[in-house]
């Protein structure tokens, strides 16, 4: 059976793995120059910049079934965060992974100690809920599921709103809190990670499962006939099954204007001499007059991502920017404001406007009824957009492709 799985995004690593495992050797078109798709690194000046700021969540189920962790050498955030305001900076700790912290917990600005008490009861609620239970429950949007629970405005202001918007990219928390009590979940039962040499790791490990797999880089898909597969340079290939991992509305005429648009982040890179922040940690800036959402040192996290000893902070942009151009000097005077370091001494490296960070979905769920997979008898689809904007749901979405495809074909001899 001859099989293409467009897109080597880590959908379509999961689904050419997945298609080995069951005895067929795939056909993988990637029209970029290397795998993984948004889940990638590049090397600029001696630093090492992830294609965004991302992390691996090592309670994912998935991750945990495709991904060899200690191959990964990964390197973990301390739980919590840092509330940065200019003038002042408190810690947010979590109670549940250091004990320790109860007592500054308590007196910490960041909520009440009401708050306080009901993060600790979600925590465990969250722990005894399934996965499936959690995207089965009522669909209301984050924030009024957090006013409903009963937390402070406060709280809401100093933690929630500014660590979530980093995860969702959207800022008024308009997100299905089913999305918001999965990560919750996820940050309650393991840690937030990243591999030592990038996250790009993540993306070359699944590619090295891959045995009998024909992966063509460079190889941008025009559109699919039938069961043809034209190429942009022309060139034709049957196939008896075509599973799309990359964006369907592009290549298959019935699908356009099927999906929302992507919601979109800056990105932005910058040197310093030394991390301000002096351990790995996330920062988060809940002051809404400013463009910076969050910034982590990576350096804090693992010294691989700079060849020069120099310190590489990363820097989250969610809000729509009206003028990019400026972004760089609005972005160093506002770090300077934070850090107290005169702006001159950030040096910026690189931007990325990542346009499609995530899927904005409405109905956001944690499985795949094959039906939802299947357009045609020969046509599937995998990709995060039909469940949750995370590694976890790509890789679900890549083996339930994989899962109606097989099906089908069972059904039909």
């Amino acid at each position: 059976m001859k099989v293409i799985v467009i897109g080597a995004g880590i959908s379509g690593l999961i689904a050419a793995y997945e298609l080995e495992r069951a005895g067929i050797s795939p056909i993988l078109l990637e029209a970029s120059d290397r795998v993984g798709g948004k889940v990638t690194t590049d090397e600029v000046d001696g630093f090492l910049l992830d294609r965004g700021f991302q992390v691996l969540l090592t309670a994912y189920p998935e991750a945990k079934r495709y991904l060899d962790f200690e191959l990964l050498k990964l390197k973990k955030f301390d739980p919590g965060a840092i509330i940065l305001n200019p003038g002042n900076s408190f810690t947010i700790q979590d109670p549940m992974r250091q004990p320790t912290a109860i007592l500054g917990m308590a007196f910490s600005p960041v909520g009440t100690l009401f708050d306080k008490l009901k993060i600790f009861k979600l925590n465990r609620e969250l722990k005894k809920k399934t996965i499936d239970e959690i995207f089965e429950s009522q669909n209301i949007s984050t924030i009024s599921y957090l006013k409903e629970y009963g937390f402070s405005d406060k709280i809401i202001e100093n933690f929630f709103k500014p660590f979530f918007k980093g995860i969702f990219l959207e800022n008024e928390l308009s997100t299905s809190s089913r999305m918001f009590q999965f990560v919750f979940k996820m940050f309650g039962e393991g840690f937030a990670a990243i591999p030592e040499g990038g996250m790009k790791m993540i993306s070359e490990q699944l590619k090295e499962k891959l045995q009998q797999t024909d992966l063509r880089l460079n190889t941008a898909v025009k559109k699919i006939e039938g069961h043809q597969v034209v190429l942009e340079n022309g060139e034709i290939l049957q196939a008896d099954k075509i599973i799309i991992a990359s964006r369907p509305d592009k290549i298959l005429a019935q699908m356009q204007g099927q999906l929302k648009p992507y919601r979109s982040v800056y990105n932005m890179y910058f040197s310093l001499e030394k991390s301000f922040l002096a351990r790995p940690i996330i920062g988060l800036i809940p002051d809404d007059k400013f463009l910076i959402n969050n910034l982590v040192f990576m350096t804090d996290l693992s010294k691989v991502y700079s060849k020069n000893g120099k310190a590489l902070l990363s820097v989250s942009v969610v809000k729509n920017v009206e003028t990019p151009a400026s972004l760089e000097k609005l972005v160093s005077v506002e770090l300077e404001a934070l850090s107290g370091i005169s702006s001159e001494y950030f040096k910026h490296i690189k931007t990325y406007k990542i346009n499609e960070a995530l899927p904005d979905v409405d109905d956001m769920k944690s499985n795949l009824p094959f039906t939802n997979s299947k357009i045609y008898d020969h046509i599937f689809l995998a990709g995060d957009y039909l469940l949750n904007g995370s590694i976890n749901a790509a890789m679900t979405s890549g083996r339930k492709a994989v899962e109606a495809m097989l099906l089908t074909t069972q059904d039909r001899h």
